[in-house]
């Protein structure tokens, strides 16, 4: 398939459309990925939890360091930025989001894929309902204390009327800001590598020293597509310290 524009990438394409009224079903690329993505997601928990492959060995095997890498990336990132004794508990609410939007990542460099986190639905929608989560359990851990995050404690009644606008804001801004980031960095990095790639392949068309030149974008493409996996991975870390921290506001409040 020819893309046109760098943009056309992005293009949520109907593979079976199916409406009813105002509603629309259809089966998408989109939905496809998502698809994939979730069973891939769901197989690797269940897989490495299953009774026999639970136990650990004294020499690790490949996978084992993988996933134990993984297990001390976000088990440190939970002691560092939630300071309480229960942020352990939520170890894999966290796991599951550095994970999934990893893999939503990943997928995208793939050939042919499709990069569900450059649409901004999509990562709004990752990072409103983990926003909501996480003001659920402030509300059940500190009822009506939950307003204090909007109060830090002995600011007097003048300075609170400021305070408390600017706070307010900034809180709900939260998914706003975390959604943004990551479709703004997932959109750009692959946006760019469309433009080179499609530099390269109308060069290749040409003839003579034009020709020979597109083997110079052809090779800037390389460390670029390194440096988009080094993004992947670390909008997926950034995404989940972001929640530790909105985590830690929730558990201690002020």
């Amino acid at each position: 398939m020819m893309f046109y524009t760098p943009l056309e990438q992005f293009e949520i394409i109907p593979i079976i459309s199916f409406k009813m009224g105002i509603l629309d079903f259809s089966i998408t690329n989109e939905v496809v990925v998502l698809s994939l993505i979730f069973f891939f997601v769901s197989y690797l928990f269940i897989f490495s939890t299953k009774a026999e492959n639970s136990s650990f060995y004294i020499i690790p095997h490949r996978w084992q360091i993988i996933i134990e890498a993984f297990f001390k990336l976000i088990l440190s990132m939970i002691s560092d930025n939630v300071a309480s004794q229960r942020g352990q508990n939520f170890f894999p609410f966290v796991f599951t989001i550095f994970v999934y939007i990893l893999m939503l990542n990943l997928i995208g460099l793939v050939p042919y894929s499709f990069t569900l986190t450059s649409h901004l639905i999509v990562t709004f929608a990752l990072a409103l309902f983990m926003f909501i989560g996480i003001n659920i359990i402030c509300v059940r851990t500190h009822g009506m204390e939950f307003f204090s995050l909007f109060l830090p404690g002995g600011t007097s009644f003048v300075l609170a009327l400021l305070l408390v606008p600017i706070e307010l804001i900034s809180f709900i801004f939260r998914p706003i800001s975390l959604s943004i980031r990551l479709f703004a960095n997932m959109m750009a990095g692959h946006t760019l590598l469309k433009v080179i790639a499609g530099f390269a392949w109308s060069l290749s068309g040409a003839t003579g020293i034009l020709f020979l030149m597109h083997y110079i974008p052809m090779l800037i493409l390389i460390p670029l597509f390194v440096l988009e996996l080094g993004v992947a991975l670390i909008q997926a870390f950034v995404f989940s310290i972001l929640t530790c921290i909105y985590l830690n506001d929730s558990l201690n409040l002020h």
